[in-house]
């Protein structure tokens, strides 16, 4: 990809640009991963995360994909659907909020330890704004991590997440954090390759700047 590569407001289209508040009105309790994809997540979370401080689980569901004997002071769910919300028993505190509609944070400056957005950073059509608002929110050397498949809801994912392979997507995500100019250590996991038929299955880990 291009070093001086700029956004434009045409990479964030969708082919559906109807009120999100309208498509996630209705709860989906599905898996966005296959089992083995979701162990591989689950484990990750498990070697990166540290047990104890403050967790926003952001884009929440139903599922937080963290390791039930990992013990912490407390994890916020952010999400659009109150039912998928409440389902989630990870969930010490929850809040209803379109990050499309508005990227601010409903949460005070440094209160979090670890930042997750699993499975939906393709749905988000000002990143940029919520990646800022992510180390807002983070503690110095809080980290970030956005992790990705390539399954969506095509007609909310956006224009550029589609038109991208997932080397691409990986650059994408680097190219979130990097646009802020808030996070000093950046790297990648390939936490599995697609290959037989599984899911592919990468990761993005950003630190706050100090």
């Amino acid at each position: 990809m291009q070093e001086d590569f700029s956004f434009e407001p045409a990479h964030f289209y969708r082919f559906d640009e109807s009120n999100d508040a309208e498509f996630y009105s209705g709860p989906r309790l599905v898996k966005h991963l296959d089992d083995e994809g979701i162990e591989l997540l689950t484990n990750f979370y498990r070697q990166i995360i540290p047990s104890g401080g403050a967790i926003l689980d952001l884009m929440s569901s139903w599922i937080s994909h963290l390791p039930e004997e990992l013990i912490f002071n407390s994890i916020v769910g952010l999400g659009m659907n109150a039912i998928e919300l409440n389902a989630n028993s990870r969930l010490d505190k929850r809040a209803l909020h379109d990050l499309n509609a508005d990227p601010d944070l409903p949460f005070q400056s440094e209160s979090f330890d670890v930042c997750l957005i699993a499975l939906s950073v393709q749905y988000l059509t000002r990143p940029v704004d919520v990646f800022n608002e992510i180390a807002r929110v983070l503690k110095p050397e809080g980290k970030c991590i956005v992790s990705f498949s390539n399954r969506c809801f095509p007609t909310k994912a956006i224009r550029v997440w589609q038109t991208l392979d997932d080397e691409g997507h990986i650059w994408l995500v680097k190219k979130y954090f990097e646009s802020t100019g808030l996070f000093n250590f950046i790297y990648k996991e390939t936490l599995s390759s697609g290959e037989a038929h599984k899911d592919p299955l990468f990761a993005v880990v950003a630190q706050k700047q100090t």
